[in-house]
This record gives C-alpha cells, sequence and structure tokens, in this order.
C-alpha cells in the first residue's frame, strides 16, 4: 500500500457532537505538535448553514470548550482555522451536493484525500455514492467510516456492499476509538515486547481470562439510539470482540495492516457459537432500574428511555476460542451501563501450582493473575503470593501482592492523546492497522446474530439489576458455577 499522505482532510457532520468533542480538538492538537502535512486542508460539511467564517467561529469554539487551557495559544488555534473551510450539503439535495463536489475539486491536489463519515450508518453507502458520482473517489482518496456498520450482518453486508462499489477494500478505513486508545496499544507492546509473557500465553499456563467495559453513564439522551442497539450491539460487537482478538491473537508476522488484521479474523473466526441451545448457560442480560451511582441517585433505564422496552443495558458472556493455544479456557466479556465505576479491565489468571508446599492453613494460595486497566487510567498489575512478614513458628504464611505499574505515574511527562488524535494521524498518513477490516466486521456480527437469535427463540428478557450495581445476580453464577469470579 502507498503511503502518501493527504492534503485535503473532510468532515461529514462536522457540526455533530463527536467532532465538537473528539474530532476538532484531535486535529488542533496534531497541528499544534507540526504533525499534520503542510497544506493540507479541512474541510467541514453537514446540513447546517455556515460560510466559512462561520465554520471557523463553531471550530474555535469547540477547541475552546474541549482542548485545556494550557495547551491552546493563538498562534496555533490561527494557524488551524487558516485550514478550515466549509460546505453545506445534504443527501437529499442535488443541488448542495454538485456545489460541495466543485468545492472538494477545487480544494483537492496531486496529493489524497481522506473523506470522514461522521454521519449515520444509513448514509455511508449514499454518501460514498455521491462522490463516486462526482469523480471524487478515485485513486488517491480513502473513507473513514465510524461504527456501527450495521446492526447485524445482513446490514452490515448491505453497508459494505454499498461502500464497496464506490472505494476499494485498501481504501476504506473502519474505526473503532477503542483501537487508539493508548492503553490498547500497550497491550500490543506487552504481549509482543516482552519475552517474559508469549510463553505463557496460552492454555497451558492460563486458566481463565476477563474482560470488563462498565460505564457509569446511562442513555444520556442517546435513548432511541440505544434502545435500538443495547449492549450487544453498541459494545459487545465491536470494543468487546476487538479488545478479545488482541488478547488472543497468534503474534503477526510484522505490524502492519493486513499481518495483524489476518491474526485477528483467526479469532473471530475460531469463536464457538453460542445458539439457542446455549444462551441460557453462556450469556446473561440484564436492564438498570432506579439507584445510587457515585453517591447520587439516578432514575432506571425505562423512567429515561419513556417507555416500556426489553433492551439489554448489561450483557454478561462465557466464550470459548476453539484453537490449539487456548482450547479450554473461558473468557469471560462483560459490559456495562450504570456499574459502580467506569473501568476498562482485562484480566488473565494463571493456573495454580500444581502442588503447594506450604501450610498456608487459612490463607490458602491465590493464583497468579495479570490486570490490564485500559481506562480511566492505564494501569499494569502482576499479583504474585510473597511471605507474610513473621517467625513462621506455625508454618510459613503467604500473601497475594502486587506489582504494580501506573503509567499516568511512569510517563507523567507525556501527554495524554486522544484517541482520533492517533486514528486521524494514521488515516492521514494511509496507516490501516488499527483500523477493522471488512471480514472482521462481518465475523463478528456473524457471531453476535447467533447469540441474539438465541435470545429471541428462547424468550429470554434482560433481568433488572440496580443502578450502582455490578449487574445481575446471575451474572456471578455464570462464573461461580465454574469455580471462578469476577475481578472486581
Amino acid at each position: 500500500m502507498t503511503r502518501q499522505p493527504a492534503s485535503l482532510f473532510t468532515i461529514f457532520g462536522a457540526t455533530g457532537d463527536l467532532s465538537q468533542r473528539m474530532l476538532l480538538p484531535s486535529l488542533y492538537s496534531l497541528d499544534r505538535e507540526g504533525l499534520l502535512p503542510e497544506g493540507m486542508r479541512i474541510l467541514g460539511t453537514a446540513r447546517s448553514e455556515h460560510d466559512d467564517a462561520g465554520f471557523r467561529q463553531f471550530v474555535a469554539d469547540a477547541i475552546e470548550r474541549f482542548v485545556p487551557d494550557g495547551e491552546r495559544s493563538e498562534d496555533c488555534m490561527a494557524r488551524l482555522l487558516a485550514r478550515v473551510h466549509y460546505q453545506p450539503a445534504s443527501l437529499d439535495d442535488g443541488t448542495s451536493l454538485d456545489a460541495l463536489g466543485e468545492r472538494l475539486h477545487a480544494l483537492r491536489d496531486e496529493r489524497d484525500t481522506v473523506y470522514h463519515l461522521s454521519t449515520a450508518p444509513r448514509f455511508y453507502a449514499p454518501t460514498c455514492a455521491a462522490l463516486g458520482e462526482r469523480g471524487l473517489a478515485g485513486p488517491g482518496t480513502r473513507v473513514m467510516l465510524e461504527k456501527p456498520i450495521g446492526r447485524d450482518l445482513a446490514s452490515a453486508v448491505a453497508i459494505n456492499d454499498g461502500v464497496g462499489r464506490v472505494f476499494d477494500e485498501e481504501r476504506i478505513f473502519r474505526v473503532d476509538h477503542y483501537l487508539g486508545k493508548e492503553g490498547v496499544q500497550n497491550l500490543l507492546a506487552l504481549r509482543f515486547g516482552n519475552a517474559m509473557f508469549e510463553p505463557l500465553w496460552n492454555t497451558r499456563h492460563i486458566e481463565q481470562v476477563q474482560i470488563t467495559v462498565a460505564e457509569t453513564v446511562g442513555v444520556e439522551g442517546r435513548g432511541d439510539y440505544y434502545d435500538e442497539s443495547g449492549a450487544m450491539r453498541d459494545m459487545v460487537q465491536n470494543h468487546l470482540l476487538q479488545l478479545l482478538c488482541l488478547v488472543a491473537m497468534e503474534p503477526p508476522t510484522h505490524f502492519e495492516p493486513t499481518a495483524v488484521r489476518n491474526e485477528k479474523i483467526k479469532v473471530l473466526r475460531s469463536l464457538r457459537a453460542i445458539g439457542r441451545d446455549d444462551v441460557a448457560q453462556h450469556t446473561v442480560t440484564g436492564q438498570y432500574t432506579a439507584g445510587a451511582v457515585a453517591g447520587k441517585a439516578v432514575p432506571g433505564y425505562l423512567e429515561e428511555l419513556g417507555r416500556a422496552s426489553t433492551t439489554e443495558t448489561f450483557v454478561a458472556l462465557r466464550a470459548h476460542i476453539d484453537n490449539w493455544r487456548w482450547r479450554g479456557v473461558p473468557f469471560y466479556l462483560r459490559t456495562g451501563k450504570r456499574m459502580p465505576q467506569r473501568r476498562t479491565e482485562i484480566v488473565l489468571q494463571f493456573r495454580s501450582v500444581p502442588h503447594s508446599i506450604f501450610d498456608t492453613g487459612a490463607s490458602p494460595l491465590a493464583p497468579n493473575a495479570l490486570v490490564i486497566r485500559l481506562q480511566p487510567e492505564e494501569h499494569i498489575e502482576l499479583r504474585l503470593m510473597n511471605k507474610t512478614p513473621g517467625l513462621d513458628r506455625h508454618g510459613l504464611q503467604l500473601t497475594q501482592v502486587a506489582l504494580d505499574m501506573d503509567m499516568q505515574e511512569e510517563f507523567a511527562a507525556h501527554r495524554r492523546r486522544l484517541a482520533y488524535e492517533r486514528l486521524y494521524l494514521d488515516a492521514i498518513e494511509n496507516n490501516g492497522t488499527l483500523f477493522v477490516r471488512r471480514d472482521e466486521t462481518e465475523a463478528a456480527w456473524q457471531w453476535v446474530d447467533a447469540i441474539q437469535d438465541g435470545w429471541r427463540r428462547a424468550g429470554l428478557v434482560p433481568k433488572p439489576y440496580p443502578a450502582g450495581t455490578a449487574g445481575p445476580a446471575s451474572a456471578h453464577t455464570l462464573t461461580e458455577k465454574h469455580g471462578h469470579a469476577w475481578l472486581d
């Protein structure tokens, strides 16, 4: 793949919430550090009727609100705004699309162009078709698509087909912003940059793996969208399965797009199906009711939504990867809203020693565990058994202790970047390593669809759990009946 940087970056949906909170601040930070290509222009487009000056003010206001004071300066702001242009357009207005096309042709040069479709997925294929019809989707162009890619396998295939009729697969960059997070990048460094872990990273040494993505927030004004998706579509199909792939995949031959994504798709295709005969034993769904989070009373999901619903706000799964490395190791996946604390965490629990030589009395040996905290702050902890201080007249006593690395402290001098800074820079430089390939998306949907079909056929509905708790009680049963327990 040719690595030519882009000279034009176009954001569709440029006046939306994501643009204000993440996209425009990311472009500002990249420009502030001199990482944007010289002469690169930024074109925003949306239905809103701005001119260039109005949109520049919109950009300046977003930077003022969402970039920390210490990172803002008038010179940096002026440099970014000099790159910025705007052209209103709507897919149902051919005249406005023609005007957008003319503007794009005028701003393009001989270098590459990136289109970021920060819009609803139903607009992806029509937007790409409109670009193709106006001669704006040929070689040297690439398109970024936000998740979710569809709401099931059939819709994902339809979207991928529509976009693929205009853009070659190597020019389609599907975004899962989790892959741009520093902690996720460090997971790869931990696995493949250290000789001590990879020999133990398999079924012979690891007893179970847990992946938790917990949120304290509710639906936050996104009730209609969320009620159509639920926790399974919103989080499991993309974020959790991508984390699972990075934990479970074989070492790629190189850290480059094809090699990394080839190993991830092998994991997804090795996931054991969970169908209607298995969902009751291997899955738990929940829906939060009124409760308290961080000492503050919060309403239940149905109260926030304002109507009856059987949409799940919590999912726990017991998954298996049927290959040589992971045969027999359960992967417990869990995500939910209105949980006690916000955290994204991966736990690898090692197998117990085959025989204890210590008289541990009331303190039995606890298995070693590697805990990788991805957010809210990055943290790596290795839990080991250590001798308890004392004279040991009644036998050597052991206590579990942690070797602890606090990334915030260790790298305090380094600025913590937004995920979109990394993703934008990679898209601008034509590096697809951290983006999701079509076959990954569709393989994930195939696995998720089977579970959701199993729920429907089995008549399973979400179990209530009070906001501020760790999900329904049956989520704990899911692990405990196999001799395991969630790390809370």
